[in-house]
């Protein structure tokens, strides 16, 4: 796990395992999205497919790898005397042609996105009015205001097996591609529980 501020949050990144990567795109590939599982209505995004990951699931296969990137994220970042890290909810972004999520933050202490799938040349840039979009496809961290020799935003083009960790209040967007296929991702909140 590698740590660094691009402004005043910092910002983890690590890599999932290959095994990490298997079971949830297999579990993902193979559940039928309903009322009890479909989570777009509880988010901001302008995503049709995202999809809530069961407790037990979670516990069984995700936990274990997440809370370790965490613990490292936190002793990296400096923070002592963690008593527990607890994922209070994940879940999986399908994420198609041109569709978006908007700047926006979450609950808990800790956020974090994993990067499962990602659509071949993603990033080709299309040219507006003779300038070339940059950011398809990737995902922004906006911070404070911009200012002399301090940027407000961090653009960052995920690959798969990227795991980001950052702090929940941490404001972010995750822009539209325009080409077919799926970038995949979940996204998760954590709570953190401190010794006495």
């Amino acid at each position: 796990m590698k740590t660094f501020r691009a402004f005043g949050p910092t910002l983890g990144k690590g890599k999932l395992s290959k095994k990490i990567l298997k079971v949830i795109n297999t579990h993902v590939d193979k559940t039928v999205i309903s009322k009890k599982n479909d989570y777009s209505s509880k988010l901001v995004s302008q995503i049709k497919d995202e999809v809530k990951l069961n407790d037990t699931f979670i516990k069984k296969n995700l936990s274990k790898e997440l809370i370790k990137n965490i613990r490292k994220y936190l002793e990296v970042s400096g923070v002592p005397n963690i008593k527990e890290v607890k994922i209070i909810k994940l879940w999986v972004v399908r994420q198609f042609k041109n569709e978006y999520n908007p700047i926006h933050y979450h609950s808990g202490q800790l956020s974090g996105v994993g990067y499962l799938k990602i659509p071949k040349n993603m990033n080709q840039n299309k040219v507006v009015k003779n300038k070339k979009v940059k950011t398809n496809g990737t995902i922004d961290f906006i911070n404070g205001q911009k200012n002399f020799l301090s940027k407000s935003i961090y653009n960052l083009n995920p690959k798969i097996g990227d795991l980001l960790i950052f702090p929940n209040y941490l404001m972010h967007a995750a822009y539209p591609f325009n080409v077919d296929g799926e970038r995949r991702s979940f996204s998760f909140n954590a709570k953190i529980t401190f010794k006495k």
